[in-house]
């Protein structure tokens, strides 16, 4: 099995950067789109556990439209087996303060990559030093 294979590492970035412009934009049918549409897909949010497509669908749908979360992104890892499964691993500055830390599991399928499993988390300022 090749790790990182250079095109799929390619690949893997295009589909995260279209899914980081659906974020942005809050365009709920694109990031609909990057997920797999299938009960078994999962994301753990900050608030939220969510179980299969239609979960995570009426999520975004009631989402109102705002900040994005991501002030910076502080740290990107994507590693890639094989052809078809990469992990992208990311950390960035939280515009509520702290770090947030994001992480997606993605599959190609018949239609495309997707995302078949992924978490977001916050973690707290560090409190200042006396």
């Amino acid at each position: 099995m090749q790790i990182n294979d250079p095109s799929v590492v390619t690949e893997i970035e295009a589909a995260l950067a279209r899914y980081e412009k659906a974020l942005v934009d809050r365009d709920v049918e694109t990031l609909g789109d990057c997920f797999w549409n299938d009960p078994r897909v999962v994301r753990f949010g900050t608030h939220e556990n969510l179980y299969g497509h239609a979960e995570i669908q009426a999520f975004r749908q009631s989402v109102k439209p705002g900040g994005h979360a991501k002030q910076s992104v502080l740290r990107t890892v994507i590693t890639t087996f094989g052809k078809d499964f990469a992990c992208v691993s990311i950390a960035f500055a939280a515009r509520r303060g702290g770090t947030g830390r994001q992480q997606q599991s993605w599959a190609r399928m018949p239609e495309g990559w997707k995302v078949v499993a992924a978490h977001v988390s916050y973690m707290p300022e560090a409190p200042a030093s006396s």
